[in-house]
């Protein structure tokens, strides 16, 4: 059994919360008013920020509130896995676009479409479908491969000085 990534769990709880009715608690945890701007992308901050990774506006991006700026965001891949970052066009405008979690993928009528956990899906936090062929881009946290590895890697028993070796 696979376990649900940190930041998954806190998604997953907000399941519900609605800009008209939760607008309180939502402005709470996003840090901005649902009911005044697009909240996919606070959303998606609050989330990475809460399962303890660095969020775009702790990177200190010029524009962390913006969709499409979690295009530079972790690392990317081709293949998602549940937890991803997955950001998608919005409209005719190009900075214009939609951000959320991947949870998994189905096939209906011959498509792929992304199970994406979101923030103003519908205005609220929800699971929507949506094409994978219309994605932009996967991220994922880029310590993601780091923490992976370093589970599998012998830790050294002694911490040595590199200044050490040149002692005689």
């Amino acid at each position: 059994m696979t376990s649900v990534p940190a930041h998954l769990e806190t998604a997953l709880s907000k399941i519900g919360l609605n800009e008209y009715q939760h607008r309180t608690v939502l402005h709470e945890f996003l840090a901005v008013d649902p009911r005044r701007v697009e909240w996919c992308a606070a959303f998606v901050n609050a989330v990475v920020r809460d399962g303890g990774m660095n969020s775009l506006s702790e990177q200190g991006h010029h524009n962390p509130w913006a969709a499409r700026s979690w295009l530079d965001w972790g690392e990317p891949v081709s293949t998602p896995k549940p937890g991803d970052v997955v950001v998608f066009p919005r409209g005719n405008v190009v900075y214009q676009g939609h951000v959320g979690f991947y949870l998994g993928s189905i096939q209906l009528d011959g498509i792929e479409y992304y199970q994406i956990l979101g923030g103003n899906q519908n205005n609220s936090v929800s699971i929507v479908l949506y094409s994978a062929s219309k994605s932009l881009g996967i991220r994922r946290y880029k310590y993601e491969y780091d923490r992976e590895l370093r589970s599998t890697v012998r830790q050294p028993q002694k911490s040595v000085s590199p200044f050490e070796r040149y002692r005689s």
